[in-house]
């Protein structure tokens, strides 16, 4: 232990060693945030500005959307900075700092969608029973438990990992500091507390699993009961976007981080990394104010378009 260099720094992977391709890759990173941060603040605006969007299910929205804008703004910036300076640096500090925060963040976005599909439970499955269940206060508690989970974890995720010794190369086969790249190039062999917090959090993410897909069971058998095709295509329309991204979300985090680190290649490995990190945060607003008649009406109200078209004045609205 007394010949171990401290270490002051790591070196984070590119996507490329040419200067073209690291540009583009700062282009398409950059719109990819861009189109992120646009349609969270949106979504967290809409919701925040517009009263009849006060209720438990854009409650949660708006917590999730404030999730993804946090989740995406850890690693992108960075990657994008590195990819324009040739710089791929990152102090050791900071390195932990970012990993606690990815780990805060994905962990409180899986929990807050695992409350998600409980909400859409309970309206679909209990409605008479909603208001009832599904009160302000229940409805802080249950986003206040997400939060604090993720806290924990990302506390737990991080400690484990920093307390191991760090030799030989410093560099991480990854575009930001994640768990796996970091046990890879650790001079301890042994990883038991690293291991039992992933065990955990691969607990947790099959937890998840198993009540969501208890929860949309439920869900869908209540659906295909209603008489109606508008109204199956109704909650159809509203199920489906959730549980497409929420696979996507869990999926791919759980191979990423139970992959063997002697099988990692370091390609899937940043396309792994991308399904979990940087695809739900731009996917989720498209989904749900795309495709969401409240969120269009919200929009509208904010932003008049039929006054422009008719070449008026937009009148303000209540």
């Amino acid at each position: 232990m007394a010949n171990l260099t401290v270490v002051t720094g790591f070196i984070l992977l590119g996507f490329s060693n040419i200067w073209e391709l690291q540009v583009l890759h700062a282009i398409l990173f950059l719109l990819i945030y861009l189109v992120a941060l646009m349609g969270n603040i949106l979504i967290f605006t809409l919701i925040s500005l517009d009263g009849k969007l006060h209720t438990p299910m854009y409650f949660f929205l708006k917590n999730l959307s404030f999730l993804d804008l946090c989740l995406i703004s850890i690693t992108v910036p960075k990657s994008i900075a590195n990819s324009l300076t040739r710089s791929n640096s990152i102090s050791f500090l900071g390195c932990i700092s970012q990993l606690f925060l990815m780990m805060l963040f994905v962990a409180s976005e899986l929990s807050l969608l695992t409350v998600m599909s409980y909400d859409r439970y309970v309206a679909i499955c209990q409605p008479l029973h909603y208001e009832v269940i599904m009160t302000r206060g229940a409805c802080v508690k249950m986003a206040a438990a997400s939060w604090f989970s993720g806290s924990l974890f990302g506390a737990l995720y991080s400690a484990s990992t920093f307390i191991l010794p760090f030799c030989g190369s410093k560099e991480i086969h990854q575009f930001f500091c994640d768990v796996p790249p970091l046990l890879r190039i650790s001079c301890s062999e042994t990883h038991l507390a690293a291991d039992v917090t992933m065990a955990f959090g691969f607990g947790l993410a099959v937890f998840c699993f198993i009540y969501i897909t208890i929860s949309y069971s439920h869900i869908f058998a209540t659906v295909l009961k209603i008489p109606t095709s508008e109204g199956r295509s109704k909650a159809f329309s509203t199920c489906l976007p959730h549980l497409i991204v929420l696979m996507i979300f869990i999926t791919t985090g759980v191979i990423a981080h139970l992959k063997p680190p002697q099988e990692s290649d370091s390609v899937l490995d940043l396309l792994l990394s991308m399904f979990y990190t940087v695809v739900p945060p731009m996917l989720n607003p498209i989904i749900y104010s795309l495709r969401n008649k409240d969120m269009k009406t919200a929009l509208m109200k904010l932003i008049p378009w039929k006054y422009f078209s008719n070449g008026l004045i937009p009148k303000s609205f209540p």
